[in-house]
Parts: C-alpha cells; sequence; structure tokens
C-alpha cells in the first residue's frame, strides 16, 4: 500500500479541517516543516500530498513560499494541490521541481482547461473529486458543481492524468473510516488510477481498500498520530 500523508497549510501552518469546514480548524502538533522530515523517514512514503487550503478557497495560490522550502526538505516526490486556476500557476510550481498537480476546480468546471494542462505536463496531473454521495463540489468544498463523478470520469477517462483522487467530503476529518464502497465503485469505472482520501484511520482501513483494489490512499489527522505508524510497520 502507497501511503501518502497529507500536509495542509494555512498562513504557513500546519492544520487539519473537519469535512472542509473552515471554521472547524484543528493545529496539528507538528510544523509543515517537521511533518515533511517526520515523513520522509517511513518507507510506506512513496509521495506527500500539500494542500494550500486558502488556495482553494480564495482561487489563487496562496503559500508557493511555504511549498518551494518544503521541497527543498524530503527527496520524496510531492502533490500539490489549492489555488491551481491557471497554466502560469502549474509552471510556477514546476519552475520549483514540484512533481505532480492536483487539479480540482477548474479542472471540473473546464475540461477543455483541463486537457490544456494535461498537453503540457502529461502524467503529471492528478484531477480532485471531492464529493458528497456522488455529488463533485469546488470552491475548497463550498458549492456543487452539479457534475456527478460518474458524468466526469467517463469525460475525462482518455486524457493522460496520473490519477483521480476520490474524496467524500462527509468522511474528511472525522476518524470514521473512508466510504469503502464508493471508493470500489468509481475504482471499476475507470481504467486510472484511483487515490483513496478522507477518513483513513488505522492499518485496518488500509488493508481494506487494498483489498477493494486499490493501493494508494492519502492519510490526514491520522498520519499525524505515532500509534498510525507503528501500527503499519
Amino acid at each position: 500500500m502507497n501511503i501518502i500523508p497529507a500536509i495542509d497549510i494555512i498562513d504557513g501552518k500546519n492544520v487539519r479541517l473537519k469535512q472542509g469546514d473552515y471554521g472547524q480548524k484543528t493545529a496539528m502538533k507538528r510544523t509543515p516543516e517537521e511533518a515533511i522530515r517526520f515523513y520522509s523517514g517511513f518507507r510506506q512514503v512513496g509521495r506527500i500530498h500539500i494542500v494550500d487550503l486558502m488556495g482553494a478557497l480564495k482561487q489563487d495560490a496562496q503559500e508557493s513560499t511555504v511549498i518551494e522550502k518544503l521541497k527543498s526538505q524530503t527527496d520524496l516526490p510531492l502533490q500539490i494541490g489549492g489555488g491551481l486556476r491557471n497554466m502560469e500557476t502549474i509552471r510556477q510550481y514546476d519552475r520549483i521541481g514540484i512533481d505532480y498537480f492536483i487539479l480540482g476546480t477548474k479542472a471540473i468546471l473546464d475540461t477543455g482547461w483541463l486537457k490544456e494542462a494535461v498537453r503540457e505536463f502529461p502524467g503529471r496531473i492528478f484531477v480532485g473529486t471531492d464529493a458528497r454521495e456522488n455529488d463533485i463540489y469546488v470552491n475548497g468544498w463550498t458549492e456543487n458543481s452539479d457534475i456527478t463523478i460518474d458524468e466526469y470520469i467517463r469525460e475525462i477517462e482518455d486524457l493522460d492524468i496520473a490519477g483521480i483522487i476520490y474524496t467524500d467530503i462527509n468522511k474528511d476529518g472525522m476518524n470514521q473510516g473512508p466510504n469503502f464502497g464508493n471508493t470500489r465503485r468509481i475504482n471499476g469505472l475507470t481504467r486510472h488510477k484511483v487515490i483513496a482520501s478522507g477518513g483513513i484511520r488505522n492499518k485496518e482501513d488500509l488493508d481494506k481498500l487494498e483489498s477493494l483494489g486499490v493501493r494508494d490512499a492519502i492519510v490526514g489527522k491520522a498520519s499525524h498520530n505515532d500509534s498510525f505508524w507503528r501500527d503499519i510497520k
């Protein structure tokens, strides 16, 4: 199982939200710099997931300086999301050595733009499908796009993307386990790699995802706990 620990950033600080609610923000015990050094020491970690939360909300990158510093502190690949709404922002991250780009709102609402981005960065773009039930939400999880996951997957199936990140917003930060049923269903809809995200608590959750054919998982709140890492050794 490829574990992808998450670092969510607001104002340079490492935080977690509950169900994407910016009003329910909890500071994590490690700074972003401490977290990235910590995660880089585990063989199960293939890359690290970093989200500019205010970038997602304000529709423009806010934490590029912090992210550049984090990139200099690890040899692991980084995947960056939040506020990537234009090609120049993606190119800016490319220039500082970011490996993968997570495109959400703009890629959901404008697949023509997504195709342009994929042509320039083939195999380096993850599409973020953040959903309540089967409806994809955008703009920092605050608005229903009126596009379902099933519809969207059909539209992007032929693109040369790195994969699809599926997050059940209702599970995120709630310590209740991921949405196994929908994760399995989505994995069966596409040839693309599906990355599970939202609610993963422990080794048992990871083992169940693997049994469903999903071998990549973003782990948020649980990855900040030393006990999580002891259990998966």
